[in-house]
């Protein structure tokens, strides 16, 4: 998995540490926010092994935060940064947590279909630690490491650029002056 870009579990502890008095914040989307409410109701680590189309097998792992939005809201103001490093460090006495995870922040809502999204950048404004959620995508990892799809039963690559194949050219004989014919009745037709 290219995840060079993304944002491993180390980085994402290492700068809640850094703003412990902070209220953490996440936006979902353009001027849409996880209610201040919310809980963070797990954190999961998810060892992943596949095989990917061009048969090469990749492992990563992904650490998973999952936030709820309560149906009542009870709070109008958002955890505070050090109220969710004492939920890190209680899923981590049992759960030791690989610092070079991916990091995920699953969240929905009813106006929001659930799904896992990355933190993109964080933003500090005012007494807030804004976590800047950015989709999830897919991607073809043969070709990001510069191969292929694997091959078809032809042995053409299925990512690669389709060749355009030349038809073979025909030769026309003109049979009757070659004084080759075809009698009806003859059995050569």
């Amino acid at each position: 998995m290219n995840n060079a870009e993304l944002t491993n579990w180390q980085t994402f502890k290492a700068t809640l540490e850094h703003h412990p008095d902070l209220t953490l914040q996440f936006q979902y989307a353009e001027g849409k926010w996880v209610d201040a409410s919310y809980h963070i109701t797990e954190i999961k680590q998810a060892p992943i092994v596949s095989v990917d189309c061009g048969g090469k097998m990749n492992t990563w792992t992904e650490i998973i935060v999952q936030l709820w939005e309560p149906s009542v809201q009870d709070s109008e103001r958002a955890m505070q940064v050090s109220k969710a490093l004492s939920i890190v460090s209680l899923v981590e006495k049992s759960l030791p947590l690989n610092p070079l995870g991916t990091v995920k922040i699953e969240f929905g809502n009813s106006q929001f279909d659930t799904r896992q999204m990355y933190p993109g950048e964080f933003l500090i404004d005012g007494d807030n630690l804004i976590v800047n959620l950015i989709p999830d995508f897919t991607q073809c990892k043969a070709i990001g490491r510069g191969g292929s799809c694997g091959t078809t039963e032809t042995d053409e690559e299925c990512c690669a650029p389709a060749v355009k194949e030349e038809k073979p050219k025909l030769q026309m004989v003109n049979l009757a002056g070659a004084g080759q014919t075809c009698e009806p009745g003859s059995g050569c037709c």
